[in-house]
């Protein structure tokens, strides 16, 4: 591992779905109140759809001259933003201090197919609110602070605007969370009632969103301040995605889950919209991990017995060329 900062050969896959929609998802019980996350009018928009892998990946070291990932090669490490609180997926493992978790992981198997090392990334840990800035490039340089973000981001068209995704890598879905003495049910139980989301996210503006059981949202930085909310009892429930909430229930076990997945939330890997080379090659890491099978195991390995409710990995869909 190059450092962390504080808050501050595999051929394109044959024949993939270009329709925009996951192979193995399923119909979910949706409340009537919840906003959809694209207007259904919006034609021109295909969220899940990103730019194909050209060809085989380059050997690790010999990226094509004049690329993003021979730049990112020369500099020596790939500049990554993650997060540091989300237990299970990016989060500082207190046994060792380092940055540890599913997406750490991910980005271990980019770093190896840069460099033939798992090691050579400057991790920068960053808000929720930050994921989309973190990846502008400054107007007089056009440098940006990270080269890519994982960090539970949900791909949707709004954030096409600002950033370009790698394909869906883990889909999750937002649900609620509540302590164990709540009679709750679902989202609907909370009306009235006090419900945390960071900021940033879709889903603080999901809960801002609800109209028939209207909730107080609660907007705070990180999800752990979330649960430390709960705990102190100035919350009644923390709301997002269910790949979260797994890690803040595991970190408290006064805590449960409840009602289905009210949202569709795909994650992707965010890069910059002027850098598709680049993205073109993180989808080619995972179209290897998703043959190879080391997606799956990676899930398997983080979500334990939760993982049945994520794999098999989404299938990959790709803008038409």
């Amino acid at each position: 591992m190059v450092g962390v900062l504080g808050a501050g050969g595999c051929a394109a896959p044959p024949g993939p779905d270009t329709t925009g929609r996951r192979a193995h998802s399923t119909e979910r019980a949706v409340p009537a109140d919840v906003p959809a996350q694209a207007p259904a009018d919006d034609q021109s928009c295909h969220p899940l759809e990103s730019y194909r892998p050209q060809g085989a990946l380059p050997r690790p070291g010999h990226m094509p001259a004049g690329s993003t990932m021979a730049a990112i090669v020369k500099r020596g490490r790939l500049i990554a933003g993650v997060d540091q609180n989300s237990y299970l997926f990016g989060y500082r493992n207190p046994l060792t201090g380092q940055l540890d978790g599913f997406e750490i992981e991910l980005l271990k198997r980019i770093s190896t197919a840069l460099f033939g090392s798992p090691n050579r990334i400057q991790f920068k840990t960053i808000s929720s609110d930050a994921r989309l800035s973190v990846l502008q490039p400054d107007p007089k340089t056009r440098q940006s602070s990270v080269d890519i973000v994982i960090d539970s981001m949900t791909i949707n068209c709004d954030r096409w605007k600002s950033v370009a995704f790698s394909t869906d890598y883990l889909d999750a879905g937002q649900r609620v969370l509540v302590p164990r003495s709540s009679t709750a049910k679902s989202i609907d139980d909370l009306g009235g009632k006090r419900v945390c989301a960071a900021s940033g996210t879709t889903s603080i503006d999901t809960l801002k969103g609800l109209k028939k059981h209207p909730v107080v949202p609660v907007a705070v930085k990180d999800w752990t301040d979330c649960l430390m909310l709960m705990q102190l009892g100035q919350v009644d429930a923390v709301s997002t995605d269910d790949t979260i909430l797994i890690g803040l229930a595991a970190q408290d076990p006064n805590t449960k889950l409840i009602g289905p997945r009210f949202t569709d939330e795909p994650h992707g890997i965010a890069m910059r919209q002027d850098q598709t080379d680049f993205v073109r090659f993180v989808n080619g890491v995972l179209e290897r991990m998703r043959q190879d099978g080391s997606l799956t195991a990676l899930e398997k390995q983080w979500l334990g017995a939760n993982a049945s409710s994520f794999v098999p990995p989404p299938s990959p869909a790709y803008k038409p060329e």
